[in-house]
């Protein structure tokens, strides 16, 4: 045992680890790499990357957010709108079925994390036009620091109740310490993936645009499950009859990541990957701490959680027409939809509160053009990847420390 255990610790002096994440390290990639150099040539592209504001843009679109917001929906227009919000996307879904949003074929561009770090799966890679992904291996063990950012003051309240209404089946799971948990891992019949060695999960999936990207790829990684959820029943059935769908490797289930005492269909501690991608901005501001809290920990021990969202000025919050801001940053569309408008400090605070390690967090600006009609327009997207710490065992720190002294 004290053989296995001083192998443990040689990884950890020589930065080795058994799980793999990205830094602010960013891959090549095409949609990445066209950055505008002449200001007469920005019309010749539909988009251009990296983009830095002036101090009189982000002046003119912090007045516009203040103008914008200055008149807001009533209190019980914002009741309908948190309580009813499943229906209003279950009519979304309707309405577009699977036809409003793009496949998110840049899924692996941005997060390579999707895949396991020793599978091989170049001739798919280069199939798909994703031959420039690369991983970077760390020291997973080095747990970086994360202090409150005193950037902005967090908006994010404490939901009162979040963490007293589980249920028995959730409490039983989330506690390492229960019956089932000393009794040993759970039955492989007892949980859809219980035999997979590499689990990912969606959150929010919609329609299924990431789903199919995701699973086109794992085809081709033995022993990877993906786990998908929404809480708009038309967007699960949507994906479920889905001509790629493939119960094998594949659980789409219908479930509200806002009540906590919902449990998921596997137990805690077993996710390699979580992927939160233009959801959590449609989350009440109140309710977005609690769901990441829960979250993390359906996640393994050096598990990362994926995240893209919407950043403050994007375009999208600009457009926005007084009465329909619900409080700040946070307004509702004309289909009943919501959606809140992150900076990259909130994030950083949201993530490490729920005890996770920041790996990544950048603020993607680009500016998208209307060629046609001559138009400028600012993107603005939150990227961020966040790994849960791999924990010594208990008791295990004083001789951690010897061992490190013996050499």
């Amino acid at each position: 045992m004290n053989v296995i255990w001083r192998n443990s610790i040689s990884c950890l002096k020589i930065g080795k680890a058994p799980h793999r994440y990205q830094s602010d390290y960013r891959p090549t990639a095409p949609l990445g790499s066209r950055i505008l150099t002449d200001p007469t040539k920005v019309f010749e592209h539909n988009m251009w990357d990296h983009m830095q504001w002036s101090k009189e843009e982000e002046e003119a679109a912090r007045k516009k957010v203040e103008e914008n917001s200055a008149v807001r929906v009533l209190l019980k227009e914002q009741v309908k709108y948190e309580s009813e919000a499943s229906k209003y996307w279950d009519t979304f879904y309707k309405i577009h079925k699977n036809k409003f949003f793009k496949d998110r074929n840049w899924l692996l561009r941005e997060f390579p994390e999707i895949l396991p770090v020793d599978q091989k799966t170049t001739e798919k890679v280069g199939e798909l036009s994703w031959d420039h992904v690369k991983t970077n291996t760390a020291n997973c063990f080095s747990r970086m620091h994360c202090p409150t950012m005193p950037e902005e003051k967090n908006h994010y309240k404490k939901n009162p109740g979040s963490s007293n209404g589980r249920s028995k089946a959730e409490s039983d799971f989330s506690k390492p310490d229960s019956e089932e948990h000393r009794k040993g891992p759970l039955k492989t019949d007892l949980f859809p993936g219980s035999n997979a060695t590499f689990r990912i999960l969606e959150v929010g999936c919609g329609a299924g645009n990431s789903v199919f990207p995701i699973l086109n790829i794992l085809q081709n990684v033995p022993g990877s499950f993906l786990y998908c959820c929404d809480f708009a029943s038309g967007a699960v059935d949507l994906v479920k009859s889905h001509s790629s769908y493939r119960a094998a490797q594949c659980s789409a289930f219908v479930h509200d990541v806002c009540d906590d005492g919902l449990p998921y269909p596997f137990p805690d501690g077993i996710l390699d990957v979580i992927l939160l991608v233009f959801v959590l901005s449609s989350i009440h501001p109140d309710r977005m701490q609690s769901v990441v809290n829960r979250l993390s920990k359906l996640l393994k021990p050096g598990g990362m959680l994926l995240f893209r969202d919407y950043g403050r000025y994007d375009k999208t919050q600009l457009r926005f027409k007084k009465g329909c801001c619900l409080s700040e940053n946070f307004y509702v569309r004309g289909d009943g939809t919501r959606a809140y408008f992150f900076t990259k400090g909130e994030v950083h605070n949201m993530f490490c509160k729920a005890g996770l390690d920041q790996k990544q967090n950048l603020v993607d600006r680009r500016l998208q053009v209307n060629r046609k009609k001559q138009v400028k327009m600012h993107r603005v997207w939150v990227q961020g990847k966040f790994q849960k710490p791999l924990h010594l065992p208990q008791n295990s720190s004083k001789l951690f420390f010897s061992l490190l002294s013996d050499d």
